[in-house]
């Protein structure tokens, strides 16, 4: 089948290129230089690489096509050819048929192969003349064209020919993803991040193939959505956070801007509303919500366990059902996260009533529920989700309730951690976390959860010693971009000694897209122009 499929396409592609080359001169076939593919510095690692040592010169002779009325592949050559501009200066066109100087393709083909048999599996096909990206979905193809952008190199070659040129290696790639869930958490509650500090952050998250971005939308310090019959959950719980600087909240409009962002490149928006503890901020601005006994008051402090929901009283439900009824309106993604941890002054009767009734309220709005591990002592079913993030008790009883796991242990994947004694940023109750040690682990069976149990993987960044997206980037990266491989690459193409001699090399990335990374000395990082400036805490 995949020959079929390859002989198919590259006729189509040579039926392009003769009708267009026709009108002009050829161009005689430049001298490429030799090229290793399999030893590019792909992350995540593809499933399989083949080589074939040469290079498809990338030049303004280019030109990118799709077959026409594939739902999606057009938006996906467009995103494309956006992203080589910003890169390259080339304005490729899109499905032109008035091209009379067309000497390359890249074609995004919608395929039809058994062999590419889940929504993000691509092949990647690199010849002289032509690239070939076959999926049998525009999520596919979208995969299949952030490694294609990884391989464009980032500087031209200029002695090739009388134009500038950018030479791709030349081969074969065939991928498919280890996890369907690959996520970062972003807590904007103890912090407020802006919409546009989301979008960077989405940015970068979709690059290494990133698709779930979990947005902590509440918690003790602040409130940070808004919902329309409950205004003063934005008013006033959104008014402060940690450190009593300003706050804010994403309108309903700013969310669906993000949502929207996030659609474009297939990743998928996890609203998390906390409860019954990190309620706080709720319970000052509708106080017959509140449930420990005390008058609650505006808090910017970053200790947790104080607070919770009454949770015997109806109009809590009431409350409840429409903040999950607004925000599921507006969330087409199939997940909604109710929190659910550190709840310690809630009964553990009532606790557990309290999750019982509101799993029963997320799935009347068409969502599956997702919570954090303390979630499994309920009595959940099994189209619930656990997200193990301290407790290997917790994460047992939700395999032994047959629901599945989200794996996000603090040891390993919080990246609030420090990642040293010397980290400006960050906290250190769980560990310290270098680099290799975020990356030098296997979420296949880890603590003991079966396969088939773990859903995927999720790195959180929570926000209570960060104010701003440089100390964002500072925390997440590099140690996110080392689960984004843990979660696509099989085990086998996991080594620590290889993976640092590629993350070396996203250097020159983000640094052209201003990441403030943390420059890890574990890393012999890839020189470039941009000079790492130590972010000092004010």
């Amino acid at each position: 089948m995949i020959k079929n499929t390859l002989i198919r396409t590259t006729f189509v592609v040579f039926l392009i290129c003769a009708f267009y080359a026709c009108t002009a001169e050829r161009k005689p076939r430049i001298n490429m230089p030799t090229t290793n593919l399999a030893a590019e510095g792909l992350i995540p690692k593809p499933l399989k690489v083949i080589s074939t040592n040469s290079a498809f010169a990338l030049d303004k002779f280019t030109a990118i096509y799709t077959a026409k009325g594939d739902t999606g592949f057009q938006e996906v050559a467009e995103f494309l050819a956006n992203k080589l501009a910003q890169k390259t200066n080339l304005e490729i066109p899109v499905n032109d048929e008035s091209l009379q100087t067309l000497e390359r393709v890249i074609y995004i083909n919608k395929s039809d192969s058994t062999d590419i048999n889940t929504p993000e599996a691509y092949q990647l096909y690199i010849n002289q003349d032509s690239i070939i990206i076959n999926a049998n979905t525009a999520e596919g193809a979208f995969r299949g064209i952030q490694t294609l952008r990884q391989l464009v190199p980032h500087t031209s070659n200029d002695t090739l020919a009388p134009h500038t040129i950018w030479p791709v290696p030349t081969g074969k790639i065939t991928d498919n993803p280890a996890f369907e869930y690959r996520g970062s958490m972003l807590d904007v509650a103890r912090h407020f991040f802006s919409v546009e500090d989301v979008k960077k952050y989405i940015d970068i998250l979709a690059y290494y193939k990133i698709n779930v971005l979990h947005l902590h939308l509440s918690d003790d310090q602040g409130w940070r959505i808004e919902i329309k019959s409950w205004p003063k959950l934005t008013e006033i719980g959104g008014s402060t956070e940690v450190g009593g600087e300003a706050g804010g909240f994403y309108t309903q409009e700013d969310y669906k801007e993000i949502v929207r962002y996030a659609a474009e490149r297939y990743m998928t928006v996890v609203p998390e509303i906390d409860m019954p503890g990190h309620t706080n901020a709720a319970s000052v601005s509708y106080p017959f919500l509140n449930g420990n006994g005390k008058t609650p008051e505006l808090y910017e402090g970053i200790e947790v366990g104080f607070s919770t929901f009454d949770t015997r009283k109806d109009t809590v439900y009431a409350f409840v059902d429409d903040v999950v009824r607004e925000i599921s309106e507006i969330t087409p993604g199939p997940y909604f996260h109710i929190g659910g941890d550190e709840s310690h002054v809630t009964k553990k009767d009532d606790y557990i009533y309290f999750v019982n009734r509101v799993e029963k309220i997320v799935q009347k709005y068409g969502k599956r529920m997702i919570g954090w591990d303390e979630v499994a002592v309920a009595d959940i079913d099994s189209t619930s989700i656990s997200q193990w993030w301290a407790s290997a008790e917790n994460a047992k009883k939700a395999v032994e309730k047959g629901m599945q796991v989200i794996v996000s242990p603090a040891t390993r994947t919080y990246l609030d951690m420090k990642y040293d004694t010397l980290s400006k940023f960050g906290l250190h109750w769980a560990a310290y976390i270098p680099v290799d040690s975020a990356y030098i682990w296997t979420p296949e069976g880890y603590g003991g959860i079966p396969r088939e149990n773990i859903l995927g993987i999720e790195a959180p960044l929570w926000s209570e010693t960060i104010s701003n997206i440089d100390e964002l980037e500072y925390l997440a990266f590099p140690r996110v971009i080392g689960h984004s491989e843990l979660s696509w690459s099989i085990p086998e193409n996991r080594n620590w000694e290889d993976y640092k001699v590629r993350l070396a090399n996203q250097a020159p990335f983000l640094e052209r897209m201003d990441v403030k990374y943390y420059p890890s000395p574990l890393i012999d990082w890839k020189k470039s122009k941009y000079t790492y400036k130590t972010i000092e805490k004010d």
